[in-house]
């Protein structure tokens, strides 16, 4: 099967005048006879962006998150409210309390910005699991991903509570896993649960053991040089084949990750279209 991604919302915009960036991410899959949104998100730059690409939104099927962070969620309420009503495909967790607490103990709350109640009654039907399992042909959510890379520790600012006393580990954090004939795609969101962690994972659920393609946030603009050090070289075992950084990625690692993989790696911003 074949499938048109294309990034709705992210922190940098490309060639295409008059679309929106954003802290946030947010992709369109397409493919011959359907559509899934993965994340939506901080809600001022999904609606305009999608209109300026001529992506007719009412016509996607579901809406899968990758977890329940503001600038993934926040454009949830405006889609149902343009578009109508949707099923949203998540993990049972994303309605957590989540913040982000700063060294000198200022608390942001960064959860998804409205209840559940709110949101069923502006149409979302939401199908939570934790597990694996497909929502597309050769579409699969990874549902909570093992963390098993020693390496892959994760955010330290992120706690479920605005005193810091309780680190969030984000295990609602999900990815989606495009099928295709030259290997596994992974659309990511923030993939909190670590690059290889998710990579590793894909692997032992689909069976399949190459990795085309990586798009999406990657984190590693939060992590340290160590984790950094260690995923480059995973990438380089995988052999994939490309690495499409977007939102969280950070311009230090996006720079060493173009250094590294020369050819291979291209950020994806704002209208960023790829066929897999």
């Amino acid at each position: 099967m074949s499938c048109r991604i294309t990034i709705l919302c992210d922190n940098s915009v490309g060639p295409i005048a008059g679309t929106i960036g954003e802290h946030g991410f947010s992709a369109l899959v397409e493919w011959d006879g359907g559509s899934l949104l993965f994340d939506t998100g901080s809600g001022k730059g999904l609606l305009p962006n999608a209109q300026r690409m001529n992506r007719d939104l009412r016509r996607v099927g579901a809406v899968a998150i990758s977890h329940g962070h503001h600038d993934h969620t926040g454009g949830l309420w405006g889609l149902l409210s343009a578009c109508g009503g949707k099923e949203v495909l998540a993990h049972p967790g994303i309605f957590a309390r989540r913040y982000r607490v700063k060294d000198g103990g200022a608390a942001l709350s960064i959860g998804i910005p409205y209840a559940e109640e709110f949101l069923r009654g502006q149409g979302a039907s939401f199908s939570f699991s934790d597990q694996f399992r497909e929502v597309g042909p050769g579409l699969f959510l990874t549902g909570e991903v093992p963390r098993t890379a020693t390496f892959e520790v994760g955010d330290t600012g992120l706690f479920c509570d605005d005193t810091g006393c309780a680190p969030d580990s984000i295990r609602d954090d999900q990815s989606l896993i495009i099928s295709t004939g030259r290997g596994l795609v992974l659309l990511l969101g923030c993939c909190h649960a670590g690059l290889v962690n998710t990579i590793e994972w894909a692997r032992e659920t689909t069976g399949v053991a190459e990795i085309h393609a990586v798009i999406g946030g990657t984190h590693l603009g939060f992590c340290g040089q160590n984790q950094l050090d260690e995923t480059v070289a995973a990438l380089r075992g995988y052999g994939v084949r490309k690495i499409l950084g977007s939102h969280c990625t950070g311009f230090a690692a996006a720079a060493r990750l173009h250094q590294e993989f020369p050819g291979c790696f291209h950020p994806a911003s704002v209208g960023y279209t790829i066929e897999v």
